[in-house]
């Protein structure tokens, strides 16, 4: 029963060559195909739902993207338009305590709320470097003195979304914090354009146009702080400036004047003191402070200048996150005179594993560290933010 395969193959072969013009209604429709085909891709790749950047949504469609909540700011959309999202915000959570009194936590899917793409910030330390100027509207809280850090419903603190991400390697790490930052416009537009990003910048709340300046470090890829005003020893003769936090106020004085400073930009990793040495070895006047810090997700760093200064023992007992400064280097504004401090810390690192160095935004300071910086990384030194050389109570 064989069948010859070609047999029919052969057939037509020999059907169509009597008939020229069956071939040629062939290949007119052929190419009518291929034509509607090529026109049917330029339409979905010009049209709204194709694979073009999503634009900005209307304000009707603002108010229910991604958390199904109204924006707050403008901050909610991203630098291209796209909607901002949380990564929980196409899931279902459902929290259950056992017998034992563990927390399952059970997540099924659901769709997004809005239509089109997302940008889903799904980072958890550090942030997405499209979004680095913008702060996370779930780590914010409005107050009468400003939009003020909170700790997020997931659990994230500010210290975590902000911090500049390390490599995690078990190797010599330095942070260097270059302060003042806002009390000089041609100062600190000289330290954020020329400072590697590796160096964490300090803002001064006294400053100007903190907000601008906030926006371009961040950009730029620098994790920030916030210098704060505390009383020195020789106050009122030597006065850090408007609001200081004084060991002789009530504590609802110094919360407000806290918060006053606060309110003045976001997306800082925590609070750094300006002067303070009476304030910090105080730990009736510190203890109300460093614990409304810690609870809003914040660290706190110590210039290390005094050594009075109680943050140690105040930031265990109310499980703040914090470091302490190792050398400051720039007690002499000369650039040999930065390089060898400089030498000194990384001497200080590869005995400790660790060391953070101080500075101020002065023009000798920014030069020394800019050069040593070029040349620290081939030595096998990372520079990393001030938030991963901190004593996190989180931390295993």
């Amino acid at each position: 029963m064989g069948t010859d395969l070609h047999a029919p193959l052969g057939r037509n072969r020999k059907t169509a060559s009597r008939r020229p013009g069956v071939l040629r209604l062939g290949r007119i429709a052929a190419s009518l195909c291929l034509f509607a085909i090529g026109g049917f891709s330029l339409y979905t790749a010009f049209r709204g739902d194709g694979l073009e950047r999503a634009k900005p949504p209307t304000a009707e469609q603002a108010a229910t993207q991604a958390s199904g909540k109204p924006p707050t700011a403008a901050a909610d959309q991203a630098a291209d338009g796209m909607p901002r999202a949380d990564p929980r915000s196409g899931a279902n959570v459902e929290q259950m305590i056992t017998g034992d009194g563990s927390v399952v936590t059970k997540y099924s899917p659901r769709p997004r709320d809005g239509s089109g793409p997302v940008l889903v910030d799904a980072m958890q330390i550090g942030q997405d470097p499209r979004m680095a100027a913008q702060p996370n509207e779930a780590l914010l809280e409005d107050t009468a003195f400003g939009r003020l850090p909170i700790v997020g419903p997931d659990g994230r603190r500010p210290m975590d979304q902000y911090a500049r991400p390390s490599s995690g390697a078990r190797g010599i790490r330095i942070a260097i914090v270059v302060s003042g930052l806002g009390l000089s416009q041609t100062g600190t537009q000289r330290a954020i354009a020329e400072l590697p990003e590796e160096i964490t910048l300090a803002f001064a709340a006294s400053g100007n146009s903190l907000q601008r300046w906030m926006q371009e470090a961040r950009r730029g890829g620098h994790e920030i702080l916030l210098q704060v005003p505390l009383e020195p020893f020789d106050y009122p003769a030597n006065n850090p400036g408007p609001e200081t936090l004084l060991t002789s106020k009530p504590v609802a004085r110094n919360i407000e004047n806290l918060h006053k400073a606060m309110g003045e930009i976001t997306n800082y990793t925590g609070i750094m003191n300006y002067l303070g040495g009476r304030f910090l070895s105080d730990p009736a006047a510190m203890e109300p402070v460093m614990r409304d810090i810690g609870k809003r997700g914040l660290l706190f760093l110590d210039d290390g200048t005094s050594a009075q200064s109680k943050t140690a023992t105040v930031a265990k007992g109310t499980e703040l996150p914090y470091a302490f400064a190792d050398l400051q280097l720039d007690g002499q504004l000369d650039i040999s005179a930065i390089l060898k401090k400089l030498d000194e810390l990384e001497r200080i690192a590869r005995k400790n594993g660790q060391a953070i160095g101080i500075a101020s935004a002065f023009d000798e300071s920014v030069d020394a560290i800019a050069k040593w910086s070029e040349e620290a990384s081939m030595r096998g030194i990372e520079i990393v933010g001030v938030a991963a050389l901190s004593n996190d109570p989180r931390s295993p």
